[in-house]
């Protein structure tokens, strides 16, 4: 049988400095993707990477010899003990799974609960994995329900409505700091989604100086234009710092891209006029020990996360609703869910009376000396109806179980028929079953 799981780690588990460790690029992540791909025990795989969460979501047959992998590949990547990670990690299965990423999608486990560009990232992470080949019957019905989930969420609730962005957050951070920001120079780093949001945000408070900074100077360009600002070459970076009063990055560089060192050179040309930075990627792009330069104002996600305690609320009504239609939709999938596991086994005990029936038939062949062939053919027919009968009943039940049941009782009728878990029968992808097949390619 195969099994969701999801493995991860959120700004509600693990401070910036840990998760930055865990981040995904999309060029990691679809190499991880492919590497997973080609594990026997990984059947199907989708990875989301954002600023507050990396979750990997695996389909599986053994889900504690997996989570015991994937944990320690997770440690290995971030340097330190499995044991350590263990008490930041989330593992749910199942139905916990799903609804972990359908609370995900629909901003409720955001650090702005409500925020918007979360449904955008989930699709990409699925995007993503589509592109590398490794989603199957599962997770596509997982993602395109959870993506439904989200979508009903924002039009069904206000959840979204009068609740601030990352980026809007941000931005009230240095306003809060420097007071009217019109008049204030700006360097965006970085040229995605948040970015330009965060550009969104600046203009709607009348900053007008904008520059806009990344290593693909079309997709700077691009942003830049939307805004009415300027691009500043990458390269030239140093130069534009000199007379920015706020600096917010955005970028998918695994490593910081300020550093102290030069940074404090940056400080001694502007004569220690102030500069505020405001870093929201994961992993960092600005040298935490930045902090330590006299003039300097450095904010990072963990940062919003406070301003959002201090500042934001959320309607519990419309949470509620929200919480009530992620329900909804978690019942409609553990019913799919359910069904999927059940099918297999059904039709495996099914083939497994025919079997016996065959079985019997031939043992009896030519013991028929004075039947004719119409009695024969009355006999096998007996025969199946007999069969057919026996198991209508148990299979009625099989298919109305509980899904939160369902893998302790097909077990067991495994056990009894004395059917191994690798006679459960392949059911071709439908609306009520799907094919269960590995990634590897051969």
């Amino acid at each position: 049988m195969s099994e969701l799981l999801t493995l991860g780690i959120s700004h509600k588990t693990a401070p910036v400095e840990l998760r930055e460790r865990f981040a995904l690029t999309d060029t990691a992540a679809t190499e991880f993707l492919r590497e997973l791909g080609e594990e026997p025990a990984i059947r199907e795989a989708v990875a989301i990477s954002t600023c507050n969460r990396t979750e990997i979501t695996v389909v599986v047959g053994d889900p504690v010899a997996a989570e015991s992998e994937l944990l320690g590949w997770l440690a290995r990547r971030a340097g330190i003990r499995p044991t350590e990670l263990g008490k930041v990690v989330y593992a749910p299965r199942n139905c916990d799974a799903a609804r972990q990423l359908f609370r995900v999608t629909s901003g409720l486990e955001s650090m702005i609960v409500g925020e918007v560009e979360v449904q955008g990232q989930v699709k990409r992470a699925y995007e993503t994995a589509l592109a590398a080949g490794t989603t199957g019957p599962l997770t596509n019905r997982l993602f395109t329900a959870a993506l439904q989930t989200g979508k009903r969420v924002r039009s069904e609730t206000k959840i979204s409505e009068g609740h601030a962005s990352v980026s809007s957050v941000a931005v009230g951070l240095a306003e809060e700091k420097l007071g009217d920001l019109a008049d204030r120079h700006v360097v965006i780093i970085g040229a995605g989604e948040t970015s330009e949001l965060t550009a969104r945000a600046l203009s709607e408070r009348g900053v007008t100086t904008m520059f806009v900074t990344n290593r693909h100077a079309d997709r700077a360009q691009s942003l830049a234009e939307k805004f009415g600002g300027q691009v500043a070459p990458f390269d030239r970076l140093p130069d534009h710092l000199d007379d920015a009063d706020i600096v917010v990055s955005q970028t998918g560089s695994p490593h910081p891209i300020i550093h102290q060192e030069e940074l404090q050179q940056v400080m001694r040309r502007r004569g220690g006029r102030e500069l505020v930075f405001i870093d929201i990627a994961v992993p960092r792009d600005i040298d935490a020990a930045c902090t330590e330069i006299p003039g300097v104002t450095l904010y990072d996600v963990d940062d919003l996360q406070a301003v959002v305690r201090r500042t934001t609320q959320v309607r519990e009504l419309e949470a509620r609703r929200a919480e009530d239609i992620v329900e909804d939709e978690i019942e409609r999938f553990a019913e799919w869910l359910g069904s999927r596991a059940v099918l297999p086994t059904v039709a495996a005990l099914r083939q497994h009376g025919t079997e016996i029936v065959e079985q019997v038939l031939a043992e009896n062949e030519g013991k028929w000396e004075d039947a004719s062939p119409a009695d024969l053919a009355r006999v096998e027919a007996l025969a199946r109806t007999v069969m057919n009968r026996l198991l209508h009943e148990p299979t009625l039940r099989l298919k109305a179980t509980d899904p939160n049941r369902s893998h302790g009782r097909l077990s067991m009728v495994r056990e009894l028929f004395g059917m191994d878990e690798g006679d459960a029968v392949d059911v071709p992808a439908t609306e009520h079953g799907a094919e269960v097949r590995s990634l590897r390619r051969g």
